[in-house]
């Protein structure tokens, strides 16, 4: 590696220097490709991206949030607007739990669930993560609320919660092999009890 190289590399403080975050992600990666959940830790990291168990301590607090912020470099999750709020919800639903089941992703959330149980970082961890994929989620009700589709009065997030809560159950259970016409029917009950006008 060059001078100017490792200049690069450097830490530069609290700010994260993009290649030395993204070298540590991608060190990140290759040891829960080689090793798994369980053999998943700062010091294997740390050694793979040549990096200091301190810079990365200072840029991820724990090491759940390092998984997730792999797990949100990895997530590639359809979010339509489809002009329908149960369409979008179910097409969103669907992409989610193939993303769970054909990548490493599934894995690794609910590690990071499991670990937030007993874990204090690794809680705080899931919820700035969850804090952040419920005002998403919570984007499509407000899409339908201004489309006139669902009532005004409904909270978007308090919605996104029903629907992140459904997805995360699946999850655990290991239901995400579900088929689209199971998942409407779940979302159906939930956009029913929110729509501005009762469905015939």
């Amino acid at each position: 590696m060059t001078e100017t190289a490792d200049e690069t590399r450097r830490s530069i403080g609290a700010r994260r220097n993009p290649a030395s975050a993204d070298a540590i992600r991608e060190a990140a990666e290759a040891v829960l490709l080689e090793a798994g959940y369980a053999g998943f830790s700062i010091e294997a990291v740390a050694r793979r991206a040549r990096a200091g168990k301190p810079t990365i301590y200072r840029w991820w607090p724990s090491k759940a949030a390092l998984l997730i912020d792999v797990y949100q470099r990895q997530k590639r999750v359809d979010n339509p607007d489809t002009g329908n709020l149960e369409d979008d919800l179910v097409q969103f639903l669907q992409s989610l739990f193939q993303h769970w089941r054909d990548t490493p992703a599934g894995s690794i959330f609910r590690s990071v669930i499991a670990e937030a149980q007993t874990d204090e970082t690794a809680a705080t961890a899931l919820t700035e993560y969850a804090h952040n994929r419920r005002a998403h989620t919570g984007r499509m009700v407000a899409r339908a609320i201004e489309r006139g589709e669902v009532r005004a009065d409904i909270e978007p997030t308090v919605v996104a919660d029903l629907v992140a809560s459904y997805a995360w159950v699946h999850l655990l259970t290991g239901r995400i092999n579900e088929d689209g016409a199971t998942t409407r029917v779940a979302i159906r009950a939930i956009v029913r009890g929110i729509l501005a006008t009762p469905a015939s």
